[in-house]
């Protein structure tokens, strides 16, 4: 049994090849540390990939995930950039103990070269990538072919998230569902695109067990809660579905609802977590009032309409207007759902 294994890589994006390292080390050392190494050139954060690392292995305890940058050259044949990358890993490792490294597990030729510059023993792990074959090239030149070769959190992290929102009865439900069949009607991993309902019409009709829709009191501690579940309902989704996931609302819209209803949106923001989203907006003209028994804001469709602009714009958020009819506002849902999709499958290439 080693002491403390080392695990070194980009990690970009993390697959199944590099957790079954991870595990691999956690099998022969009392201590594990894996270091992430990014680049300037490298479209993921470090800090997403630590992150997601972390989350992956999460219930072993003798496991740490920490990261730094380096922008050294990758070249093997040279004294000086190995010494430059080993540096950056020898600091990384310091923060996390001082027990010094005696074990630098990894698939790579390079591992036994590594593992002298540590003066540890080079435990190599499925060199042939049999048990695993995945590689971080694979994943990013094909997101969507390689999506089941990623864990959860990482699924979770690159998953275009597409958000409907609107004022009552402008279509939300429907644009979001249609967009979600074609999606679905695609073959493989689209089978699986996620479809995240509005957690707020539930908790509407809750209220409406005890009474009429006149008589419902919101408070800030409905929308609060509404935006947390929310979330939750959407983190949960993005980790089982393909790399699009639709939803019909989500917390953010939840804080202009907050502010139709009570004049505010403080309490609903604490629910709100910030992730990468586009939201399609659906227009109130040329869409008729249909009442289904928990609408009541006909006369304010159009003011409301007004706050999801002013809000989105004035918070960055991306967003695209949705006009026409139900097809014209669908066929637009699509191609804004692909375009995103390409855009975020393209990777930047690592030193």
């Amino acid at each position: 049994m080693y002491r403390h294994a080392l695990v070194i890589g980009k990690f970009y994006p993390p697959h199944v090849g590099h957790h079954h390292l991870v595990r691999r080390a956690a099998e022969i050392a009392e201590r594990i540390t894996v270091v992430v190494m990014s680049s300037v050139a490298e479209t993921i954060p470090l800090g997403d990939r630590v992150s997601w690392m972390r989350e992956s292995h999460a219930v072993d305890t003798t496991v740490t995930v920490t990261g730094v940058p380096c922008d050294a050259p990758m070249d093997l044949e040279s004294d000086t950039v190995w010494a430059a990358q080993v540096a950056c890993m020898k600091a990384a490792a310091r923060t996390v103990t001082d027990v010094p490294v005696d074990a630098v597990v990894s698939s790579e030729k390079y591992g036994d070269e590594l593992a002298r510059r540590f003066s540890a023993t080079h435990v190599c792990v499925d060199p042939l990538r049999v048990a695993h074959p995945a590689s971080g090239t694979a994943c990013r030149n094909d997101l969507a072919g390689r999506w089941d070769d990623l864990d959860a959190p990482a699924r979770a992290g690159l998953t275009t998230r597409i958000v409907v929102l609107g004022s009552e009865s402008t279509g939300t439900t429907t644009v979001s569902r249609e967009l979600v069949r074609r999606f679905r009607n695609r073959d493989g991993v689209w089978e699986r695109t996620g479809w995240v309902p509005e957690y707020g019409r539930q908790v509407t009709y809750d209220k409406l067990r005890t009474g009429e829709v006149s008589d419902i009191i919101w408070t800030g501690d409905d929308f609060e809660n509404i935006a947390v579940e929310q979330t939750r309902l959407e983190e949960q989704a993005a980790r089982e579905g393909s790399p699009l996931l639709v939803c019909d609302t989500d917390a953010f819209a939840t804080t202009v609802w907050e502010r139709r209803y009570l004049g505010s949106s403080e309490r609903a923001w604490r629910g709100v977590r910030d992730r990468r989203a586009l939201y399609l907006l659906t227009d109130h003209n040329g869409v008729p009032f249909v009442q289904d028994g928990i609408r009541d804001g006909e006369h304010i469709r159009a003011q409301m309409t007004e706050w999801f602009v002013d809000a989105l714009t004035a918070t960055g958020r991306s967003w695209v207007m949705l006009t026409g009819s139900l097809e014209e506002r669908v066929d637009l849902a699509e191609r804004v759902a692909d375009q995103a999709l390409r855009l975020g499958s393209q990777f930047g290439a690592p030193l």
